[in-house]
């Protein structure tokens, strides 16, 4: 990983894109609506992450992974992000995304907007088909203050010159351990949290507080 002059780290479902992806891979087998208000919930911090993640993707059992194609075409950046990332690229930073959500829609998503390095959850999947169940370690706010701190250490980034942009209690961890925690389109909990409140709409806001 390249030196960077600071580093920048989204989170991807209501922050870099606009849909929470888990409801619409849920649409698909017809149980987006009970999957939503599990992860409205979640987002709100009233529930343990980690538990909700793998109660949620459970109602996705079944899904054929072809659903994932029409899936993406449901996906909706959120305004300004490209400026944002053309943004913090300009000025010598990296734009990073760690996410609760999945690999499966991310590694089609991100390097589209121009993301440099990105992590999140995996489905596991057998016959074709979604099995229910995360493969692997999930993401949760632990998870990604360390990818913050690993990300910050592999670029030579001091961590006064990081930022943390997210939407959901799973974001505070990690915005708290940035250099500037900025609450996007957020949950009144954590717009308390940050140091600096933006959106709900354009992220193109947040590139006057670039280092």
């Amino acid at each position: 990983m390249p030196d960077a002059r600071f580093l920048v780290v989204f989170d991807a479902d209501s922050t870099l894109i606009r849909n929470e992806v888990i409801e619409l891979i849920a649409d698909e087998a017809g149980r987006g609506a009970e999957v939503a208000a599990a992860t409205e919930a979640a987002m709100r911090g009233e529930v343990e992450f980690a538990a909700s993640l793998r109660s949620r993707v459970t109602a996705l059992a079944g899904v054929p992974l072809t659903a994932f194609e029409r899936v993406l075409t449901r996906i909706e950046p959120t305004p300004g992000v490209r400026e944002l990332v053309a943004a913090i690229h300009d000025r010598g930073g990296m734009a990073a995304v760690v996410s609760g959500g999945f690999h499966e829609i991310l590694d089609v998503v991100a390097p589209d907007l121009g993301i440099d390095v990105w992590r999140a959850n995996r489905l596991a999947h057998a016959d074709g088909a979604l099995t229910g169940v995360v493969d692997g370690p999930i993401v949760d706010a632990a998870g990604k203050a360390a990818a913050l701190r690993e990300w910050a250490g592999a670029a030579g980034v001091p961590m006064t010159r990081t930022l943390a942009i997210g939407d959901g209690a799973n974001d505070l961890m990690m915005m708290d351990a940035a250099g500037l925690g900025i609450a996007f389109n957020a949950k009144p909990a954590v717009r308390r949290r940050a140091d600096v409140v933006v959106g709900p709409l354009d992220l193109a806001q947040v590139i006057p507080l670039l280092p």
